[in-house]
């Protein structure tokens, strides 16, 4: 009985200490497609930069996404076909099917290709935000893409969120060509590679 005595209390005074203190932790991923905006009184965790996409790298500078081997991206094959969302909205609308039904067109002429989305939004909002609603975006538009037939195997996701934007500008013109999905084409390593 006297170890409760002196447990008991030592035990509230730790969840005490936590609760003050804070503990550092990851947030988990949002997996809603569509929801309100929300603000964040607490700076967001911070979050490594990630290295822009170029014809002379590999997306996120690495050589391969997970269980995906690339040999090489093409960043111009299919560029024509962007999507562009409305502000805070990870929403394709009836207007980009033209550009979603080429891309398919696109990775059905060609078996051997295989596609990397990334999602990307404009300046507005915090880091964290931006990344999950790039990730909503890509998603989306991957969804979109199996509706109409795409293998879904073939299809990576990668979200950028406010990292690279195209247009550096602080108007709503400029945030209207940030907020975006673009499409990647990548050629996978064969078995002699």
């Amino acid at each position: 009985m006297k170890l409760n005595k002196f447990v008991l209390p030592l035990a509230l005074a730790l969840v005490a200490l936590v609760a003050t203190t804070g503990c550092k932790h990851t947030p988990p991923k949002v997996t809603k497609l569509n929801g309100p905006a929300t603000t964040n009184p607490a700076p967001p965790p911070e979050i490594p930069n990630t290295p822009p996409i170029t014809q002379d790298n590999k997306p996120n500078g690495q050589d391969q996404l997970p269980n995906w081997p690339i040999e090489n991206t093409n960043l111009t094959k299919l560029a024509a076909y962007t999507v562009h969302f409305k502000y805070d909205s990870a929403v394709v609308e009836d207007s980009e099917q033209a550009n979603l039904t080429a891309v398919s067109d696109a990775l059905k002429a060609d078996s051997t290709g295989n596609l990397l989305i990334a999602g990307h939004c404009d300046e507005r909002g915090t880091e964290e935000y931006n990344r999950s609603l790039g990730e909503r975006r890509a998603l989306a538009l991957r969804e979109a893409l199996m509706k109409i037939g795409v293998d879904g195997g073939r299809i990576r996701t990668i979200s950028y969120g406010k990292d690279q934007p195209v247009d550096t500008g602080h108007d709503e013109t400029a945030w209207a060509k940030n907020r975006r999905g673009q499409f990647i084409w990548c050629t996978p390593k064969t078995a002699a590679q």
